[in-house]
């Protein structure tokens, strides 16, 4: 996949994973395509390193899913990260 794809795939899995875990994120949707596109490479590395699964094509089903969950990772390491933040 190129860079467009990776970026395309990052936004919509970020919005996804937000979809999927509601609640107050500071940084808006710039934040979110950032976190989704990261959320992309960390699901293809877990899906690698851990389920031995690659990430197909575009409009592959296992390349969404890994590229969701890893979103998801991401957002939760954020909001604990940020969470923390305004705590202290």
């Amino acid at each position: 996949m190129g860079i467009v794809s990776w970026i395309v795939l990052g936004l919509i899995a970020g919005v996804i994973a937000k979809l999927l875990m509601p609640g107050k994120d500071p940084g808006g949707c710039i934040i979110t395509i950032l976190l989704g596109i990261a959320g992309a490479f960390v699901g293809g590395w877990v899906g690698k390193t851990v389920f031995h699964v690659q990430l197909g094509k575009f409009f592959d089903l296992r390349t969404w899913v890994l590229s969701v969950v890893g979103a998801l990772i991401i957002l939760v390491i954020y909001r604990l990260l940020i969470g923390r933040r305004h705590h202290d």
